[in-house]
């Protein structure tokens, strides 16, 4: 070989080994990674990363982080704060529509499994608000044509204080009641859901929303089958459904009892007093 080749550098040609340099010598000198290292490397995972928010390829170095420490996020903001309830309302119509029709079947006794993934408080407002402002209308037309029959020539008022008592009874019952069972059954040892009862209690109602048009017939042995049969269809679809869903409790007896009477005792004050 020439010796006229000997002297070249060939540490940039691609392959090259680079020489073997003694300690003291690469004390001196600049160390060798930093001479020969080049960009580093930013390996890539394929197929892309197609993730909510990310684009292209997902890098080594920053991994998506997914574990059981990520806790999906509470809407709960306070008890004065009107957006913590938003999620209490959170339906659509279709389930809305089936949960009614539900209340209309009361043997089937499967309302708080078709409640357990989402209880709602809107039939609740919902229902109680209708009621009232059924029973305040429908019963003044009652009393009308009560009174035009008796006696066409006496005169007839409008009674304003209707709507006063139906809000002041159906909400109270609404809410009070449910939140008597949930403190006696607490006490008891049973498990018991305030919502789930606030949602049970609150489509249970709706039964007596379609059966008021009927109630303004003038025969009274009419009305009172009328009533009687929907508060009974409304009490056994509470009493059914608490048994259903207090299995284990000794005392179920007592409670679907308990149950079945206020129902019964509402279904007789609505007929008492706004439609005699």
């Amino acid at each position: 070989m020439d010796e006229s080749f000997a002297n070249l550098q060939t540490s940039h040609l691609l392959g090259s080994v680079p020489a073997v340099i003694s300690d003291d010598k690469r004390s001196t000198n600049v160390p060798i990674a930093s001479v020969n290292e080049g960009p580093s490397a930013n390996m890539q995972i394929f197929p892309p990363n197609l993730g909510n928010n990310t684009k292209g390829y997902q890098t080594l170095e920053s991994p998506t982080v997914q574990g059981p420490e990520q806790q999906p996020s509470n809407n709960w903001k306070g008890f004065f704060n009107v957006y913590s309830y938003t999620q209490y309302f959170d339906v659509d119509t279709d389930v809305v529509l089936n949960r009614l029709m539900s209340s209309l079947y009361p043997t089937s006794g499967d309302f708080f499994n078709k409640i357990d993934a989402n209880p709602d408080l809107y039939g609740l407002v919902w229902i109680c608000t209708t009621l009232v402002f059924v029973l305040a209308s429908l019963g003044n037309c009652a009393t009308y044509l009560v009174k035009k029959r008796t006696d066409g020539n006496a005169p007839w008022i409008f009674d304003v204080n209707y709507m006063n008592l139906a809000a002041s009874i159906i909400y109270g019952y609404a809410i009070i009641v449910p939140l008597g069972f949930y403190f006696s059954l607490r006490y008891m040892g049973s498990k018991a859901d305030l919502l789930r009862f606030w949602c049970l209690w609150g489509y249970s109602l709706f039964i007596f929303v379609p059966t008021s048009l009927p109630l303004l017939i003038p025969v009274e042995f009419l009305r009172w089958v009328i009533i009687l049969l929907a508060g009974s269809a409304s009490s056994c679809f509470v009493a059914l459904n608490l048994r259903s869903y207090l299995e284990t409790n000794n005392d179920i007896t007592v409670v679907m009892a308990a149950a079945f009477g206020l129902q019964m005792v509402l279904s007789i004050f609505i007929k008492v007093w706004f439609f005699p």
